[in-house]
């Protein structure tokens, strides 16, 4: 088993590291800090699984996972998250996630849904498992920002932790205009007037770390 831990936070990385080894002795470990580095280290090695978390340097989660699944179609992704699965577990399960869990996991259900993902089946927590068979995920679903492409949905975030338009465009690599651009469009997709009332949406619907 080899097993590629994605996480921006060093101590989380080795937090995971060393639960899974107790778990997994015979495990081969990577780790990488950003979604370049992902990308990198699957290209270079052969990976039988990959852990990774939704907000990273760069590249947000969905725009990641779809180009790791775009390019190792059969490696299967656990999502660990600090968000909670109300906000992020739909979205990274339609874009190739085997399974997802908050970073409120316990120890033991991580190592179960590891097991289960390696060989082949997917993973949902018993409390979204619940949701998803009872349909509740539809008010999810439904919300104004599940409309939000996955880099739009990236703007959004940063616009609601307070980074202004040209921040934005040096952390995305991107032009001013190209974000202005999307924010026109998440304004008119959420029927809002301005970055105030955007901000007041990711907060109040804890988008945001």
């Amino acid at each position: 088993m080899r097993i590629l831990i994605a996480d921006d936070h060093a101590v989380v990385r080795r937090g995971l590291k060393q639960i899974l080894a107790d778990e997994f002795p015979k495990a081969v470990f990577g780790e990488a800090a950003n979604g370049s580095e992902v990308l990198e280290l699957i290209g270079k090695g052969k990976w039988t699984l990959l852990l990774m978390d939704v907000t990273m340097p760069g590249r947000n989660g969905p725009e990641i996972l779809k180009e790791v699944k775009r390019l190792h179609p059969r490696l299967p992704v656990l999502v660990l998250s600090v968000h909670s699965e109300d906000q992020f577990a739909v979205r990274m399960l339609k874009a190739g996630a085997a399974g997802y869990l908050t970073k409120e996991t316990a120890p033991e259900e991580l190592a179960t849904a590891v097991r289960k993902v390696f060989a082949g089946s997917r993973y949902v927590s018993a409390s979204l498992a619940e949701k998803l068979a009872a349909g509740l995920t539809n008010e999810v679903e439904n919300s104004p920002h599940q409309a939000l492409s996955d880099r739009e949905f990236h703007v959004i975030r940063m616009i609601g932790s307070g980074m202004t338009v040209k921040e934005i465009a040096a952390e995305l690599s991107l032009s001013v205009k190209t974000v202005s651009t999307y924010r026109v469009r998440i304004l008119q997709k959420m029927g809002m007037k301005n970055s105030a009332e955007l901000t007041r949406y990711v907060v109040e619907n804890r988008l945001t770390d």
